[in-house]
């Protein structure tokens, strides 16, 4: 069973899997993580699509790497 992007509890733990969705809760966490300018943009997208195995820490940790 997959997790779901809409309505699961999403935490620094949670690992991305193949159904991962760009969801409001997800866009709610990445925000508390990142502050207020946090956004996605394409290049940001392709990374977290890449299939690597990372967790939404993971992914809030390489965008505050990549806007510092």
């Amino acid at each position: 069973m997959s997790f779901d992007w809409h309505a699961g509890p999403i935490t620094r733990n949670t690992p991305l899997d193949k159904n991962y969705r760009n969801t409001q809760k997800v866009r709610q966490f990445l925000t508390g993580e990142c502050g207020d300018a946090f956004k996605f943009n394409r290049t940001f997208m392709a990374w977290i699509k890449s299939g690597e195995p990372v967790t939404m820490g993971d992914v809030a940790d390489e965008w505050i790497r990549t806007r510092g």
